[in-house]
């Protein structure tokens, strides 16, 4: 019986490097801010030409795990911007077909129990974020200034949590969550006054740290989107399209 073995793969010599350096940075070894050293002397350590070590680099810079710094030759250790990651597996989950149900269930999922912590573990600044973006809310004269003041009231009740793991799970949906909004809330006369609501009642239950009242009103929230898209005859097999985040 003859047997066949799979081609080895030849991974470049500037993955490897890539690698090393990577696994240094995740490990912690190299902290944020640490800056490496030469390519001159990275080629050196690691025993390849310099173009080898540059194009590790690149591809360190692009994962957003180094920048190099106003005024410096030198490559610092970086921290991936949220926004960066979040764009990344919004494209991502766009690419398994995410439809209009699917963003609507995982938000029926994860937002309710996450407004619960942050009525908990808010603080004043938190608060303030939640005030400003109720007021906005409230003079939005626009679709696009409501969603705009709604998914940034959605990102304040997560940045209350003080979790950066709740904080990058939600930011993908909302990603995915604007296009569809803006045209429910173009479509449904009431969804401006209703979103309102639930804005304030939100904000009440996290001012009196009350965490029942918070997986209340948020429930509700998101069970009022699922109405407005049905009241808007927007298709919930819909495939969704990210787009440019609004700042917080």
């Amino acid at each position: 019986m003859s047997v066949e073995f799979a081609q080895i793969q030849m991974e470049p010599a500037y993955r490897k490097v890539a690698a090393a350096i990577g696994e240094r940075i995740l490990s912690r070894a190299l902290p944020e801010g640490a800056r490496l050293p030469s390519e001159t002397e990275l080629a050196r350590q690691f025993g390849v030409n310099r173009s080898t070590v540059r194009e590790a680099l690149r591809e360190l810079e692009s994962r957003g795990l180094l920048q190099r710094r106003p005024g410096s030759k030198l490559m610092s250790v970086s921290r991936p911007p949220q926004q960066s990651i979040a764009t990344g597996v919004s494209h991502a989950l766009l690419m398994h077909d995410a439809t209009v149900r699917d963003v609507w269930e995982a938000l029926t999922i994860l937002e309710p129990p996450l407004a619960v912590v942050a009525a908990r573990a808010r603080t004043s600044a938190d608060l303030e974020c939640c005030r400003a973006a109720l007021e906005a809310l409230e003079l939005a004269d626009s679709a696009q200034a409501v969603v705009r003041a709604t998914v940034a009231g959605f990102r304040c009740i997560a940045a209350a949590t003080h979790n950066p793991v709740l904080r990058l799970a939600q930011e993908p949906l909302l990603l995915l969550l604007e296009p569809s909004l803006r045209v429910m809330i173009d479509r449904v006369s009431q969804a401006h006054g209703r979103i309102r609501t639930a804005h304030r009642r939100l904000l009440e239950a996290l001012r009196g740290r009350d965490a029942v009242e918070a997986h209340t009103w948020m429930a509700r929230h998101i069970r009022d989107f699922r109405k407005g898209y049905e009241l808007a005859g927007i298709d919930p097999s819909l495939h969704l399209a990210p787009v440019s985040p609004a700042t917080p």
